[in-house]
């Protein structure tokens, strides 16, 4: 059982308190992942900070949630796939992308499929991409910038999902309707 305290406004540090103002202000409430990134304020602020330049990157919305979804699932995060499913779907993302993504499925969309695969060799092999994955994802229609933008994502997620992992953040009630349990999880549970 985690140890990780899920802060309120009340007991955050002092410095915490205004990131945890403005995660209120902006969803209506205090998410968990941010309450117990709480405990260290310039955590919270640096992944806040990240969230927000990779809203800003050259990827379109439907790709930023597949980066977002792919890097995940990959990683089993019980907490960021309930809540980037959320997202997606309230970002407009079709449900056929959402389910294939969520069950780490080939994507219908051939170019989304292509990022999502590009994506995962970065996860999986750490950036150490092969130069001719790097030509075939540039020849797909991708760019150089467009693989930097990845790497932003994918360092945010890396912020997220581990905190995730350490603390066994609670689902918020938002995105308790899009509980996700990683594939393997689930077939040693059956």
């Amino acid at each position: 059982m985690s140890t990780f305290k899920i802060h309120t406004l009340d007991s955050a540090p002092a410095a915490s308190k205004p990131l945890l103002e403005h995660s209120l202000k902006s969803y209506g409430m205090v998410p968990n992942l941010h309450a117990v990134m709480a405990e260290s304020p310039e955590h919270l602020d640096a992944y806040k900070k990240l969230h927000d330049l990779f809203e800003h990157t050259s990827l379109s919305v439907a790709e930023r949630n597949v980066v977002w979804l792919a890097i995940n699932v990959e990683h089993g995060c019980h907490y960021c796939v309930p809540a980037h499913t959320w997202i997606a779907k309230a970002q407009g993302l079709d449900e056929a992308t959402v389910a294939a993504l969520r069950d780490a499925r080939p994507l219908p969309d051939a170019r989304l499929e292509t990022l999502r695969q590009f994506t995962l060799r970065l996860v999986r092999q750490r950036g150490n991409v092969a130069e001719a994955d790097v030509k075939a994802f540039l020849a797909a229609g991708f760019t150089q910038r467009n693989v930097l933008d990845i790497l932003l994502g994918l360092a945010q997620k890396v912020m997220s999902n581990y905190v995730n992992h350490l603390a066994a953040t609670p689902v918020d009630a938002p995105f308790a309707a899009h509980a996700w349990t990683a594939p393997a999880q689930a077939q040693a549970a059956a």
